[in-house]
This record gives C-alpha cells, structure tokens and sequence, in this order.
C-alpha cells in the first residue's frame, strides 16, 4: 500500500508567539503561522530573513512540535556568527513577523501508523521528539523508541522531554541524567530497543549520521529500513 504524499507548502507570514531558551545553546521558537498547511513528524520549515535593503538570509529548522499542537515550534542552536540563529536565538521577539515555507521534506516522515527506533544527536533530536509527541498525543507512547546523544547535557535540547519510558540519553563527556555513565553512543544502547522489520529514524551531523548507520548495519538492521536526515553547516 501507497502512503499518500507528504503535505506541503509555500511561503507564509508566521507570527512570533513564545520565545524560550532550553539551556544555554538552544532557542525554542513557537510560530503562528497563516493559512498554516498541516505537517507530519520529521518536516521542516525554512526561515528567511530580509533586512531592508534586499538582502535575505534562509536556514531550514526541524518542526519539534506536533502536529495537533496550535503552533509551530522549532528549536534553534545558537551558532557563532550564524547570521539567521543568532537572529532568532537572540533578537527575535513575541509579535515579530516572519517569512516561513512549510512543511516541507517527505522522506524523513512518520505518521505513527508502525512501530519505530529513532537515533538522534544533538540537535537532531528535534524532529524526533515531534514524533514522541505524536505518539503520545495519539496515545501510541509505547510505538515509538529515542536513542539521544551528545557530547553534553548542554548539548541536547528537551532533555527532560526525552527521558523517561523506553527512551536512552547518552552523553559522552559527563554521565547521563538517567545514570548511564560517560561513553559514546554504542551499539548496546541501539539494540536494547530495536524490533527487527521497524523502520529507524536516524537524524544528526554528517559524521553521526555515517556512525550511527554502521552501528545499525552491523546489528543487522537492513539498509533499506533506515532513514536518515543529516544537516551540517551552511555554506
């Protein structure tokens, strides 16, 4: 059976409604957006920014909310001179307007309907922790599984979201809020959760993408089950 094409939209004007911080890296960012086009877990949204004399400036941001909450939620990693984070990071307010398209992406996508794993690190938790709640809007908590990792708990938005249920924090360079010691993401932490024939969801840097699909490959899981969503810096 056919699943039926992912939504999609165009641009948009969003509003600004709630500014947070989770920890000090992270801006959670919640859009009220016009004639908004209803998204799956695993989409994404590009942000523009235009100054006033033309110049625009756009970077794709994950949806981490879900899809029956009222308003668009993205969480941004503050980067060093990143010329849109440091914007939304830092200056952005409620009542501000944005240029918003979304969703957007039908890859990466879960509608809750099958059993899934998902791997994320850092900041590639974000469209992860859309689908925990999905499934735990739908009341399908248990159908879904999250393997995070980091180098630190500073590192890892919505940590105290994640923990909990069947769910695993690893942290490299300190011990886990849920007293895993220090130590790299292993194969140990993926397999505990794995059920063979689920799709796996995998979502981080180039480099963590790259690992994380060895690890899984070597576990036994096929390729052509595994989904992955990579981001790295933007030219």
């Amino acid at each position: 059976m056919t699943s039926p094409p992912a939504p999609s939209g165009g641009w948009r004007r969003a509003v600004v409604r709630e500014v947070g911080h989770d920890g000090p890296r992270f801006a959670v960012v919640r859009l009220e957006v016009d004639d908004r086009v209803p998204h799956l877990p695993g989409q994404h949204y590009v942000i523009r920014l235009r100054a006033e004399d033309g110049y625009t400036a756009s970077r794709s941001y994950s949806i981490a909310s879900a899809p029956s909450d009222d308003l668009v939620e993205i969480c941004v990693k503050r980067l060093p001179q990143g010329e849109v984070s440091e914007f939304l990071a830092d200056v952005v307010r409620a009542g501000d307007e944005l240029e918003v398209r979304g969703p957007l992406g039908g890859w990466f996508v879960w509608d809750g309907s099958a059993p899934a794993l998902a791997v994320g690190g850092g900041s590639g938790v974000v469209p992860l922790v859309s689908m925990l709640r999905h499934a735990r809007d739908i009341g399908l908590r248990d159908r879904i599984c999250l393997v995070a990792a980091a180098s630190t708990r500073d590192d890892l938005p919505y940590v105290d979201e994640i923990l909990g249920g069947c769910n695993v924090v690893a942290l490299s360079r300190e011990a886990g809020p849920d007293g895993r010691l220090a130590g790299r993401l292993t194969a140990a932490d993926i397999e505990a959760h794995w059920i063979p024939a689920e799709t796996v969801y995998v979502c981080g840097s180039a480099s963590f993408a790259e690992a994380t699909t060895r690890l899984l490959v070597d576990l036994g899981v096929d390729p052509a089950s595994v989904r992955v969503e990579r981001f790295g810096p933007s030219a």
